[in-house]
């Protein structure tokens, strides 16, 4: 029984995403008990959000659920128009991978869940941004996430170099990320313009299998050169 059926506000759950198909495992167990009469999901892709609700629970009923697109092909007339389905009963925002609203779609939808006295419940999951913050060794009492970066090459060399000038003006990680295609790119500009001195975070595919998570000195990674071309990271740099 969902909360309208209570006679309580809607609710709207943030509910988090791994890039690890058996996820279930990674999740607190009130997570499956928060969202266990939901059966309206905005998603970015329903295949991952699926994969995430059976790794819960194989016996979720995925036939009665809907699944509404949430990603960047929205228009702002679309994201208005799924406020209806947050005032019929509670409903939930999955992310593809990581937490919703943050360098992930669902904050116009929050907005106008507040904006329209919904509830909103931010349940806990895995953060690829402080996974990587708490593993780095760099300063975790003052950082700031950048998201992404310029695609034009020359933009983004400038900012680099600005971030790590930030850096070292206010003692501050900082952070920022860049679609997995052109990881190895960005990775070669950080090379060619921070300073020797300079550390450098790099971590990639979070809580799978296959993580790596590895602070050197720039100075150390031009002697270690790594293979990151396609695989989802985070780059964390502190002078």
């Amino acid at each position: 029984m969902n909360s309208k059926q209570l006679g309580l506000l809607p609710k709207l759950y943030l509910v988090p995403n791994t890039i690890n198909e058996d996820s279930g495992n990674l999740f607190p167990d009130y997570i499956l008990s928060a969202i266990k009469d939901v059966r309206v999901f905005f998603v970015e892709e329903p295949k991952s959000s699926r994969r995430l609700l059976k790794s819960l629970n194989a016996q979720f009923p995925l036939s009665d659920c809907r699944f509404l697109d949430l990603n960047e092909h929205n228009n702002p007339q679309e994201i208005h128009e799924y406020v209806k389905f947050l005032k019929e009963g509670d409903c939930a925002i999955i992310s593809e991978a990581g937490c919703p609203c943050v360098a992930d779609p669902g904050a116009d939808l929050v907005f106008l869940a507040h904006q329209n006295k919904i509830e909103i419940i931010p349940l806990v999951g895995p953060s690829s941004i402080l996974l990587a913050l708490m593993a780095s060794g760099l300063s975790g009492q003052s950082f700031a996430f950048n998201g992404y970066l310029p695609k034009d090459r020359q933009q983004r060399a400038q900012k680099i170099k600005m971030l790590e000038d930030r850096s070292f003006k206010e003692k501050q990680t900082q952070i920022f990320m860049e679609a997995p295609y052109r990881n190895q790119s960005i990775l070669e500009d950080i090379l060619a313009v921070a300073q020797d001195k300079t550390n450098l975070c790099i971590a990639c595919d979070i809580t799978s299998p296959h993580q790596i998570i590895k602070t050197m000195s720039i100075k150390e990674w031009k002697k270690n050169p790594v293979n990151i071309d396609k695989k989802p990271a985070l780059f964390l740099i502190q002078c």
